[in-house]
């Protein structure tokens, strides 16, 4: 029973070892080089970082957040669509269950579309 888990806790094991070396070799090998203000200075695409970054319309992260959350929502239905031809012989449950999700789903896109959530123009 405990040799089931073997593999998982190795796993837990060389990743946290591996985390760890990492950081312990970055820490040993930078603390060689020579600090200087040009180093410490930020580096945004070879121009000098002068001035603040404009600030983002709200527009941009809520079509952000919606798609994430509807790409979220398409993994079920991958997860769904997996296990459906095993399950099929308990019933219909989870074809009703995947039609009621899909329903809510498409409640959801209706909102924002009635609220303009997903026009990009302010």
């Amino acid at each position: 029973m405990v040799l089931d888990y073997l593999p998982a806790f190795l796993q837990i094991v060389i990743a946290a070892g591996f985390g760890v070396v990492a950081l312990m070799v970055s820490l040993i090998l930078g603390q060689r080089g020579r600090r200087s203000k040009g180093k410490d200075e930020a580096y945004e695409c070879g121009k000098d970082p002068i001035g603040a970054t404009p600030r983002f319309s709200i527009k941009f992260y809520m079509i952000a957040m919606l798609f994430i959350l509807f790409d979220i929502e398409t993994v079920f239905f991958y997860v769904w669509a997996v296990v459906y031809k095993d399950r099929l012989h308990d019933g219909l449950g989870i074809l009703y269950a995947m039609l009621f999700f899909a329903a809510v789903l498409f409640v959801g896109l209706a909102y924002e579309l009635k609220k303009k959530a997903l026009d990009w123009a302010p």
